[in-house]
């Protein structure tokens, strides 16, 4: 029998936020919204405190287009390719559900970086300055992820006895405590995150490093949460039983910030907005 003293019960969060006849808004399609909402509005009054023109309304218009386009898309497919393949083989339509959650963040990132590369190909722009630019408001919309996948009572946390264990309703949690480690990510790769490199960004001006540091710190964060995260039952843990996807995904993105950081103090880009 499982002590409620020790655990704490999820509270009744229903996933659908608005219903306007046959119209459902769910929280997670909120969560996206605000989170491109939110980040366009900071990375227009950095621009603007800046006092500098290389970020035109037009231009930061463009910036997040490509960017949202980019990462809805990639954490889709990635989701697909990484995690659920052979179920989206026999059923391609659930592609187009992205408000039942699976989003890979991982696909999203490539995604992301791919509609960057786009942007500044087309906008005659170097791309780790823009991404310097761009990613150190990013964890805004990843913290609001995670919170929308507490609320969808997705991704949870292995089995705890901890006194914030939750116990989550849904019938495949197993009704057990578990560690809530959506919101564990959600501190980490949001509110952390982001208050790391908006101290970071102040004090460097080294093209790459604000991009290194992202890669580095998300890496490391993600890396200790999925010792707490149920891994997907269908996957289970890789490598001899001791990783995670999650975790061989975010190795090649640990190297790379590494790489950055260390190729980034010889590289100055005059005139970047910060």
């Amino acid at each position: 029998m499982v002590d409620s003293r020790a655990m704490l019960l999820f509270p009744s969060i229903d996933p659908i936020a608005l219903q306007l006849g046959p119209i459902a808004i769910h929280w997670y399609g909120l969560a996206y919204l605000t989170g491109i909402g939110c980040c366009w509005w900071l990375l227009a009054r950095r621009a603007q405190a800046s006092g500098a023109d290389a970020w035109s309304p037009n231009a930061l218009a463009d910036l997040i287009f490509y960017a949202a386009i980019g990462g809805v898309l990639g954490g889709r497919l990635g989701y697909v390719l990484f995690y659920n393949f052979g179920e989206y083989l026999a059923n391609p339509w659930e592609l187009l559900a992205v408000w039942r959650g699976g989003m890979s963040f991982h696909g999203g990132l490539l995604g992301g970086a791919a509609g960057l590369w786009w942007f500044t190909r087309a906008d005659h722009r170097s791309f780790l300055a823009t991404t310097d630019f761009f990613l150190p408001v990013v964890p805004i919309g990843l913290g609001l992820g995670r919170l929308a996948n507490f609320v969808n009572q997705e991704l949870w946390g292995a089995p705890t006895q901890l006194p914030w264990g939750v116990l989550f309703t849904a019938p495949l949690a197993g009704g057990v405590p578990r560690h809530p480690s959506q919101l564990y990510q959600a501190l980490l790769e949001g509110l952390l995150l982001y208050g790391l490199l908006a101290w970071f960004r102040r004090r460097s001006p080294r093209v790459g490093a604000v991009t290194g540091v992202f890669l580095l710190a998300y890496a490391v964060c993600r890396f200790a949460v999925e010792f707490v995260r149920e891994p997907d039952a269908h996957l289970g843990y890789l490598l001899g039983g001791w990783l995670t996807l999650g975790q061989v995904l975010c190795l090649p993105m640990f190297l790379l910030g590494v790489g950055l950081l260390c190729w980034a103090p010889g590289r100055r880009e005059p005139g970047a907005a910060r």
